[in-house]
């Protein structure tokens, strides 16, 4: 039987400047769809490249006294570079620029001359220089221009215009019968109704005003427009060619399953890209995602603004991985994430330090400390130990579910939560207990290396997100990652193999305030996250402390105070309640589930300075409504003279969330 194909893009990074962290999310999320789909056994084909014409690029070559090849070859090979140290396995880097590109680009342009699809006429409207596109003064928001909010100007040209309207009914057809073309939903509803059901203009594919980009061989003083010339590239870059001599590449993975791609070009992907292949009689792409865009909290990423973040700036402190983790983890499927340098170090400390590197530290440790190194199968098993089977094997089917549907971020999710099912199953076992004990020998084998086993499971499903820790993971414990046919047996691990002697830090835990001093001193222009003032604040004078009066209430017995579940729970996010001047809402993780608390706390926490907290929760109250919002439970405080609220928490990092609290 053939194996399944996936062809998979993103979109092609303008030349022009340096990628930022936001660009750099599209090629690291592709990647980790990319590296599942073979993880899953398909035959995968990863294209991504950058585009390289156009006016603004022929202006930034002249400002920098170079020619527009001598300025794309540096900015693509910026890009690249980036792209090759976020440990991407493309398989192609295509540049518009490359020879057998432009020529296709050229036959295809000719193609849809010659059948009538485009036919020569003028162009007369508002132009966006950095957007290079015109509008007319209709569709300008405040009389700038609405893609991208610049200054616009009055422009006239001779151009060449593709036949858009021509096809438009087909293409809505062809989108309200397969509903999975365009994702998310909400994209999908904004092209079909915004754009198309309105009526098509045709669209100019042709310029005269500037000369840096690939000639319509039949008529040199035109230059064939970014429309046809980068849309192309997905099929140019398979080996298509307009004469019908496709590559065996073009005839094995096209149609492609997945364009990614950010938001703020699906119009292109979902419009102008299909027209254009229904006119050539190509077959359609399976599905354009349009992901959401990573931004720093004062908005969207801006080198004019001064808050722009790279990612090789970011690797330098923390290390591909945990920039990976970040950029796939905390992105939501359809809104907007968001970056700064606190809140990524906030996330290596809770998940990566924490809940991973310290589970797999405390293990190896383990072993050496009571085994000698070596990881035996005593098979004295116990309930709980198929309670760890159980949880693992849902987890593991939760990530290709989530994987399915693109999820990324929940796949993420599911994984840490094998991790923090074990880290759990380490206090239940409490192997420091069984290790006093010789009695207790197999026991203390069989749970050691039930760790081992999960952490191997675990690891395994990380390997497509955190290729570099999966491989360091692996190494300590021994063995190999796992084939995804395997990981629905539990055991596979060799009983009598042996573990690396001295673990490996994978993760090391970061002073937040020390860090933070250190960045801004790198990065003065760029306003990293603010030390808070109270964290720099004198030696207080002393002074006679606030007399408490408690309420003193009535007694209660132990039986009414053990009705009370009481348990560490672990901040995984957390955001203001609309229009609420008090209200926080959390999601906590309490063991296998996270829970939703709303507390009025807000004039004493930051949504930031939540994120990451071990706290104390009440975990069987009754659901109740605060603002319109479910809260499951309630985070335990204490209250001052002054009313002022302190959180309840762990002074042990370690504790897991879910501990029981008696």
């Amino acid at each position: 039987m053939a194996q399944k194909t996936y062809y998979i893009t993103t979109a092609i990074a303008y030349a022009s400047g340096k990628p930022h962290i936001g660009n750099t999310y599209e090629i690291i999320l592709a990647d980790a769809i990319a590296r599942y789909k073979r993880f899953v056994g398909y035959d995968v084909r990863f294209q991504t490249g950058t585009d390289e014409h156009g006016q603004k690029i022929e202006t930034k070559a002249f400002e920098s006294l170079s020619t527009p090849k001598e300025f794309v070859d540096e900015k693509a090979g910026e890009i690249k570079r980036i792209w090759d140290l976020m440990n991407t396995s493309y398989d192609k880097f295509i540049r518009t620029t490359d020879e057998d590109h432009e020529k296709q680009v050229q036959k295809i342009f000719k193609k849809l001359y010659d059948q009538g699809d485009i036919y020569k006429g003028e162009y007369e409207g508002m132009y966006c220089t950095p957007c290079e596109s015109f509008w007319t003064p209709g569709q300008l928001v405040d009389g700038k221009c609405p893609d991208c909010g610049r200054e616009v100007h009055p422009a006239k040209e001779e151009a060449y215009f593709f036949k858009m309207s021509k096809y438009a009914p087909r293409l809505i057809e062809y989108i309200e019968k397969h509903p999975e073309f365009i994702q998310p939903e909400s994209r999908k509803n904004e092209m079909v109704n915004t754009f198309l059901k309105p009526g098509l203009q045709d669209l100019c594919v042709s310029r005269t005003s500037f000369k840096w980009g690939i000639p319509v061989d039949f008529d040199p003083k035109h230059v064939i427009y970014v429309w046809i010339d980068a849309l192309s590239n997905y099929i140019t870059g398979l080996g298509y060619d307009v004469d019908g001599n496709h590559s065996e590449n073009f005839k094995k993975y096209w149609p492609a399953d997945l364009h990614l791609i950010g938001k703020d070009i699906l119009r292109f992907h979902t419009i102008y890209w299909p027209i254009m292949l229904m006119a050539l009689d190509v077959p359609l792409p399976k599905q354009i995602f349009g992901h959401p865009w990573l931004i720093q909290s004062d908005g969207k990423m801006s080198k004019s603004r001064g808050n722009v973040l790279y990612a090789d700036d970011m690797v330098d402190y923390f290390g591909v991985d945990a920039v990976r983790y970040f950029a796939l983890h905390e992105m939501p499927f359809e809104n907007d994430g968001v970056i700064s340098w606190e809140l990524l170090i906030e996330r290596i400390n809770s998940d990566l330090a924490n809940t991973l590197g310290n589970l797999v530290n405390r293990t190896i440790s383990m072993i050496n400390k009571y085994s000698g190194g070596v990881v035996n199968n005593a098979g004295a098993a116990e309930e709980v130990d198929n309670d760890l089977k159980n949880c693992i094997r849902a987890y593991r089917i939760h990530v290709n579910e989530c994987m399915e549907k693109l999820k990324c971020a929940d796949a993420l999710t599911e994984i840490f939560n094998i991790f923090r099912r074990l880290n759990k199953y380490i206090d239940e076992t409490m192997p420091w207990v069984l290790g006093k004990d010789e009695e207790k020998r197999d026991r203390l084998e069989t749970v050691l290396y039930n760790l081992v086993e999960g952490i191997t499971i675990g690891a395994s499903l990380l390997a497509s997100f955190l290729p570099e820790t999966a491989d360091k993971i692996v190494a300590q414990l021994n063995t190999q990652k796992r084939r995804c046919t395997e990981l629905g047996t539990f055991g596979l691990y060799p009983s009598g193999n042996r573990v690396t002697e001295t673990p490996e830090i994978l993760f090391a835990r970061i002073d937040t305030e020390k860090m933070l001093e250190e960045i801004a001193v790198r990065f003065p222009s760029r306003e990293p996250e603010p030390v808070k003032e109270e964290k720099k604040v004198k030696e207080p004078e002393k002074v006679e402390p606030d007399k408490i009066e408690a309420v003193v209430k009535e007694e209660i017995t132990i039986e009414e105070f053990e009705k009370m579940q009481l348990q560490v729970g672990q901040i995984l996010s957390c955001e203001e309640v609309p229009k609420s001047k008090k209200l926080l809402c959390s999601q906590v993780q309490v063991e296998g589930r996270v829970l939703q608390i709303v507390s009025g706390i807000k004039s004493y926490y930051s949504p930031e300075d939540m994120v990451g907290k071990k706290v104390v929760v009440i975990t069987n109250l009754k659901p109740a409504k605060l603002a319109g919002i479910e809260s499951q439970g309630m985070l335990l405080c204490a209250e001052d003279a002054d009313g002022n609220l302190s959180l309840l928490t762990t002074d042990r990092a370690d504790v897991p969330a879910g501990s029981m609290i008696s």
